[in-house]
């Protein structure tokens, strides 16, 4: 749990009971998926590490090579999903295997964003369900990230 040690921290035992079993539910399932490669992108398709740990929380496993990435994320502070849906599809690259298979998401983490126990819980989640389409339903879709096709 790593990162998320620290943010525990002065939560309460019923608090951190819940976030923990949230945590668990990704974890247990996960355990019976593949590991999905990712390559988490800035808006100049520069490879980040930024969220590195949410991913492989997530049961994805950071890509550096974009052209064996299954999974594209797109996430730049500061911009909106709109600003994303802007830029984006100027840089794609249509032979990546993520844009043939239309697995290209923007995620807009910085709505309230602060760094807490229960928002680092909920990114974690909404990566879940970003890699793992089906398995996961935590109904941030649309509102913290979008899937994006090409």
């Amino acid at each position: 749990m790593s990162f998320l040690n620290d943010l525990f921290i002065g939560l309460d035992a019923a608090k951190q009971e819940e976030l923990q079993d949230r945590l668990d539910i990704v974890e247990h399932k996960i355990k019976f998926m593949d590991k999905m490669p990712v390559a988490l992108l800035d808006v100049n398709n520069n490879p980040s590490y930024f969220l590195a740990e949410e991913i492989t929380l997530a049961g994805g496993m950071l890509e550096t090579d974009i052209f064996s990435a299954a999974f594209i994320i797109y996430y730049q502070p500061g911009k909106s999903l709109t600003d994303l849906m802007r830029e984006i599809p100027a840089i794609l690259n249509a032979e990546w295997q993520a844009v043939k298979n239309n697995r290209i998401i923007l995620l807009n983490d910085d709505v309230n964003r602060n760094v807490s126990a229960e928002n680092a819980v909920a990114l974690v989640e909404d990566m879940a369900e970003m890699i793992h389409p089906g398995s996961f339903i935590f109904g941030h879709e649309g509102d913290k990230w979008i899937r994006f096709g090409a």
